[in-house]
C-alpha cells in the first residue's frame, strides 16, 4: 500500500505538514489543499487513494464535502478519514452520516492516524473479492468485483462502508448478525464505531435501496438480516 496518493484537506498549516510528514515518512506520497472546493476539485482529477478531511474548513465544510464525494459514483468509493476536534457522539454520528469511513478527533498521535489509515487502506483492499461474483437477492444485485449495486437494473450508488454493510448481509440470506458482529465485518477488530452509527448506516442503505430496502431487515434485540 505504501506510494499510494493520499489527499489531505485541512485549512491549519502545521496541521497538514505534520500529516504530510509522518505520511511520507511511512512511504505513501500526501498531498494537501487548504479548502473544501480545492478538496472536492483534486479527489475527482486525481482519485486518491485515501482522503483525510478536515471537518471545519472555510467555506464549504467538511461533513459537505464529504456528502458530496459519496453521492457521486467517480468517488463514492474513495475512503474518507474526518480530522476533527469535535469528538461529541452526535457529531461522529454526523460524520457517519455523511458517509466518513473513520472519524479522528483532534488533538491526534500521529502513529495513531497513520495506523487508522493503514487499517482503512487494508479493508479496502481485503474488500475486492473475486471479480466474477455477483450477489443477486430480490431486486438487488451486487457485483463486488466492479463496486456495483443495482436495483431492477437501476445503478445505485453507495460509499465503500455502506456497499460492504450491504454485500456482507446479502452474501447471508436469512442470517442475523448483531451489530457488533456487522461492525467487525465491515470495520474489523477494534473500531470505534457505536451500535447507533450502525443503525445509521443501515438506514441510509435502506434509504438508497427504495422499495427494496425493506429486505434489510430489523430483528428486534439482536441485529439485522436479509430477507431471504
Amino acid at each position: 500500500m505504501a506510494g499510494e496518493n493520499i489527499l489531505i484537506v485541512e485549512d491549519e498549516e502545521d496541521i497538514a505538514e505534520l500529516l504530510e510528514y509522518n505520511l511520507q515518512r511511512q512511504g505513501y506520497a500526501p498531498r494537501a489543499v487548504g479548502t473544501g472546493e480545492d478538496g472536492l476539485e483534486a479527489t475527482r482529477d486525481e482519485a486518491p487513494a485515501l482522503v483525510l478531511l478536515d471537518l471545519m474548513l472555510p467555506g464549504l465544510g467538511g461533513l459537505e464535502v464529504c456528502r458530496r464525494l459519496k453521492a457521486d459514483p467517480a468517488t463514492a468509493a474513495i475512503p474518507v478519514i474526518m480530522l476533527t476536534a469535535k469528538g461529541e457522539e452526535e457529531d461522529i454520528i454526523a460524520g457517519f452520516e455523511a458517509g466518513a469511513d473513520d472519524y479522528i478527533t483532534k488533538p491526534f498521535r500521529p502513529q495513531i492516524l497513520v495506523a487508522r489509515v493503514q487499517a482503512v487502506l487494508r479493508r479496502g483492499a481485503a474488500a475486492r473479492p473475486e471479480a466474477g461474483q455477483t450477489i443477486s437477492l430480490g431486486s438487488i444485485s451486487i457485483h463486488p468485483g466492479r463496486f456495483e449495486v443495482s436495483v431492477d437494473g437501476e445503478p445505485v450508488p453507495m460509499t465503500r462502508t455502506e456497499f460492504r454493510l450491504l454485500s456482507f448481509l446479502a452474501s447471508r440470506p436469512g442470517w442475523v448478525f448483531t451489530r457488533g458482529q456487522i461492525v467487525r465485518a465491515v470495520h474489523g477488530d477494534d473500531y470505534p464505531v457505536t451500535g447507533r452509527s450502525v443503525d445509521v448506516q443501515v438506514a441510509a442503505v435502506r434509504r438508497k435501496l427504495g422499495i427494496a430496502g425493506d429486505l434489510l431487515q430489523t430483528v428486534r434485540g439482536v441485529g439485522y438480516k436479509m430477507g431471504d
